[in-house]
């Protein structure tokens, strides 16, 4: 046991040092490339550019750039008095639902598109759930001239209905995907099929810190904006939270924010997965909290599968965390024991969105509720401690499903 707690604090030590992760792409056990032959070359492509292109001054200057007067960077840090009150905290929001297009993803999206253009990709293939990559990468191909499709499983199309409208707006080829649970996974999997036929002139723009190396590092060093942005803030602000809140579906968002808090390990940091309707296979999304290790989207990771091994379909009232794998740094920051992984039930989440729109007049995504609802959670036994929300992104998406709820009872009239 002491062993193991050393080697884990071993490895924790080499994440926050910049050495995870390795050569290999692994983040300790998990990560890796599990890929086909016909795509290695496209992925070694890939990997060259995230050493030799992503660092360089050239692009990072026109990144920088383009999240300042395109995306609107730095997003703001918005203090929830009235919200706070109700739990006894100080609670913070850090507002990535005010960035272009709606979320967290346009920071990946443009940095992808960005490092695509530059590896000479002569057009785009992505995936979405919610629809809001789907958005950010339509968005940012548009902005640098790429052609752009985009796969969407048939479930999502239909409850995202706004982004898939704004996706072809924005000039982008939305598929909808009618095979296997019709959903995230497998509009990652008709991506990658894609991506296989063409591997020399398609850039795969993945969403999530998910996929074969270096995908997790890609999006996460994209994403850490969001945390660096953050950390800052909060000093400006007065002082550090005692506590991180993020949702957790694949994870982008989660490891974007934690990423610049790892350090301060006297911080709480907290990723909050999709409880769903039950605790049953095929009931949540709770891939951490309930999953196994295994392979799935071209990294060994946690995943939700059963005794046969099948993966399993997943179910959220949010389209953006209903997926059975999330990516291996999350699983790592799991087995060293960094960041705590828990659950919101969907009635948690319905709850804690109309809570947030009736104190504070800020539509939360329903992917952001669920860190709503663990962090209530939380301060209900840690008083007058100070916390901060990643506000992923902003619920507009959402009403064509929360149409079908009635408002809970946050102060708002039912009947109304």
């Amino acid at each position: 046991m002491h062993e193991d707690a050393s080697e884990h604090e071993a490895l924790l030590d080499a994440l926050i040092a910049g050495k995870l992760p390795d050569e290999r792409g692994r983040f300790g056990p998990f990560g890796g490339q599990y890929v086909p032959e016909t795509l290695m070359t496209a992925v070694n492509r890939l990997s060259e550019g995230v050493r030799d292109v992503l660092p360089s001054a050239d692009f990072r200057q026109r990144l920088e750039a383009e999240l300042k007067t395109w995306v609107g960077r730095p997003t703001a840090l918005t203090h929830a008095p009235r919200l706070g009150e109700r739990w006894d905290a100080d609670v913070w929001f850090k507002r990535e639902d005010l960035a272009h297009t709606g979320a967290h993803k346009i920071n990946n999206g443009i940095g992808q598109a960005l490092l695509a253009q530059a590896l000479g990709a002569k057009r785009v293939v992505a995936e979405t759930g919610a629809g809001q990559h789907g958005v950010a990468a339509a968005a940012a191909c548009a902005r640098l001239g790429l052609p752009c499709v985009v796969y969407m499983g048939e479930v999502d199309v239909e409850r995202q209905a706004p982004n898939v409208d704004r996706m072809g707006r924005l000039g982008a080829e939305v598929v909808a995907v009618t095979s296997g649970d019709r959903t995230l996974r497998a509009a990652i999997d008709e991506a990658i099929r894609d991506w296989v036929s063409d591997p020399e002139g398609t850039y795969y723009l993945i969403g999530s810190a998910i996929g074969p190396h270096p995908y997790p590092l890609l999006v996460r060093e994209l994403q850490a904006v969001i945390g660096r942005e953050a950390r800052a803030q909060m000093l400006a602000a007065g002082g550090l939270p005692d506590a991180v809140f993020a949702c957790v579906g694949g994870g982008s968002n989660a490891i974007g924010i934690f990423h610049a808090f790892l350090a301060d390990r006297d911080i709480a940091l907290f990723g909050i997965e999709a409880g769903g309707c039950g605790s049953a296979l095929g009931q949540h999304s709770a891939t951490i909290a309930a999953g196994r290790p295994g392979v799935l989207h071209g990294n060994y990771s946690m995943l939700l599968y059963d005794d046969d091994g099948q993966i399993q379909e997943t179910h959220s009232v949010s389209a953006g965390l209903d997926y059975p794998g999330v990516g291996p740094e999350h699983s790592l920051l799991k087995l060293v024991g960094r960041v705590d992984y828990e659950t919101a039930s969907d009635a948690e989440a319905l709850a804690a969105l109309d809570e947030c729109c009736e104190a504070e007049g800020i539509l939360p995504a329903l992917e952001s509720a669920h860190a709503l609802a663990g962090a209530k959670r939380w301060a209900a036994n840690n008083p007058g401690r100070r916390i901060l929300i990643g506000m992923s992104g902003r619920g507009d998406k959402d009403m064509p499903i929360l149409s079908r709820y009635p408002r809970s009872e946050a102060g708002v009239d039912v009947a109304a």
